[in-house]
């Protein structure tokens, strides 16, 4: 059996602000993962009994009003509270085989190990590109989502319910049967391949459809970032690819 451990931390802020940021909560929940069950190269996955949880942290500054709009935790709550790296000793043990978030680039920003990530939005971008949002939430109600224990899912925002939402999402991807786990570290490791364009011209249009000098321009000329140049380079090799079958 596979152990993948879902994470999800709210925080004083962006880590790439001015100052950086800090842990405020931790949340978690593991999801079991069979292979070859019940036939060769099908997945069963489900979340483990009792193996959930979420934890204030005390992030050693003020959590600014921007950030408390978000999650509400105020300063009095975690005042008395366990440090970010204490609660993560805990946390980052207990066998797990993989670590996952829903946007996992932000998590990993805050959290150093050497075990594979899986990403569930870029997995999510994949394999339902025609949803009209990736959130978690979104693809909660979208999907829609069998939740175990819809208690746990509330209130949204908070580590413990967000790891729980993301827990359920990464079971229906898993059980899917488009995707391996090893695929999933992989596009995990690599840009969020956008379904539509989100700038310029051609903003909300679909990758596929736009015109492929623009595409070449991107990829070529310009000084967009590299996840921008990623999903032009993706498309303009997926169009070309089928412009010659």
């Amino acid at each position: 059996m596979i152990r993948i451990r879902s994470i999800d931390c709210e925080t004083t802020g962006m880590p790439e602000a001015e100052g950086g940021a800090e842990i405020v909560e931790i949340g978690w929940c593991d999801i079991a993962v069979k292979l070859d069950d019940p036939v060769p190269g099908a997945v069963r996955a489900w979340i483990e009994p009792g193996r959930w949880g979420s934890q204030l942290c005390n992030p050693g500054r003020p959590i600014p009003p921007e950030a408390m709009a978000v999650h509400h935790i105020r300063d009095a709550e975690v005042a008395a509270m366990p440090t970010a790296a204490d609660v993560l000793a805990n946390v980052m043990g207990g066998g797990a085989n993989y670590f996952a978030a829903h946007n996992a680039d932000f998590e990993r920003k805050f959290i150093t190990n050497d075990v594979k990530w899986i990403c569930t939005f870029k997995v999510a971008l994949r394999l339902w590109p025609d949803a009209s949002h990736h959130s978690n939430q979104f693809l909660r109600y979208f999907l829609p989502l069998q939740i175990d224990d819809e208690t746990l899912a509330m209130p949204p925002h908070r580590a413990g319910p967000d790891a729980y939402v993301t827990a359920h999402l990464l079971v229906m991807e898993l059980e899917s049967g488009k995707v391996s786990i090893d695929d999933m570290v992989r596009w995990s490791n690599g840009p969020a391949l956008l379904p539509r364009v989100n700038f310029g011209k051609h903003k909300g249009a679909k990758w596929d459809d736009v015109p492929l000098d623009y595409l070449s321009w991107i990829v070529d000329k310009s000084d967009m970032d590299r996840d921008i140049k990623a999903n032009a380079k993706h498309w303009l090799k997926v169009r070309t690819q089928k412009a010659a079958q």
